[in-house]
């Protein structure tokens, strides 16, 4: 790509223009990837921040408590069916949920000859679940004792893990099949179905009582960041036709 003349005679704003327009940060899809992983990112450590120096925890309580029946602590406020809703919508951020959607989206994307696109699905989705146990691992908070837990946990719970899973398959996946088909319609219903399926999982961690509110949010924000960086990088890949960018041809052209 050129860079303009004007621009060249500084080394140091050559060099920095050549990298601008070369990550093509001069169109609006890389630079607002780019801005959104950038400001989740800031937002998830930030947050880590004030939760390692117990900012969070009144409020954690508060929003927990707010969900319970004040008589007793192991009734979450509703209906019972809605506990039980709650059980469900929680599984959609499961290890299992997502890696089996996961594995079937991109087994359609493979069968319908956008290959590299279907492998890129499975690299980026997989990374973000490597990253999730490491982050787990390395802040190591509890779980929250303050109420009778919904449901059996595992692991340590910041972040949550469902919130962050959900968000790095969800949104890249909405993102990734919305760069592939050219129907508007079929592109704002994933992007709604990610979104949408991101937050209940999220708040439906918070309901069963298995992690504080600042999990979740602390999920969301690096899951985000990590469909974001994934978003990022596909563009970049689709720019220089590594990936696909649009649905392969069906059959012969028409004439």
């Amino acid at each position: 790509m050129r860079v303009p003349r004007a621009v060249t005679h500084n080394p140091i704003t050559g060099r920095a223009t050549a990298v601008w327009f070369w990550l093509r940060l001069n169109e609006v899809g890389p630079l607002v990837a780019l801005l959104c992983l950038s400001t989740l990112g800031y937002g998830f450590f930030a947050l880590a921040h004030e939760v390692g120096e117990g900012s969070t925890e009144a409020l954690d309580r508060r929003i927990l408590l707010a969900l319970r029946n004040p008589a007793d602590l192991s009734d979450p406020i509703g209906p019972p069916w809605l506990e039980e809703t709650m059980r469900d919508i929680t599984g959609l951020g499961s290890v299992f949920t997502v890696v089996f959607v996961t594995c079937a989206v991109s087994a359609y994307l493979v069968l319908t000859n956008r290959r590299r696109i279907g492998f890129y699905v499975l690299a980026a989705v997989g990374s973000g679940e490597l990253v999730s146990t490491v982050l787990k691992h390395f802040y190591h908070r509890p779980r929250p004792d303050l109420v009778p837990h919904g449901m059996e946990v595992f692991t340590a719970s910041f972040p949550s893990g469902h919130a962050m899973m959900s968000a790095i398959a969800y949104l890249t996946l909405a993102i990734l099949l919305a760069r592939v088909d050219r129907n508007r319609r079929v592109k704002a219903l994933v992007l709604v179905l990610g979104v949408g399926i991101t937050v209940l999982v999220g708040i439906s961690r918070i309901y069963l009582g298995v992690h504080w509110p600042s999990d979740v949010v602390a999920g969301w924000c690096v899951g985000a960041a990590w469909a974001s960086l994934c978003w990022f990088v596909a563009l970049q890949l689709q720019q220089r036709g590594e990936v696909e960018v649009n649905d392969p041809p069906t059959g012969p052209p028409s004439h």
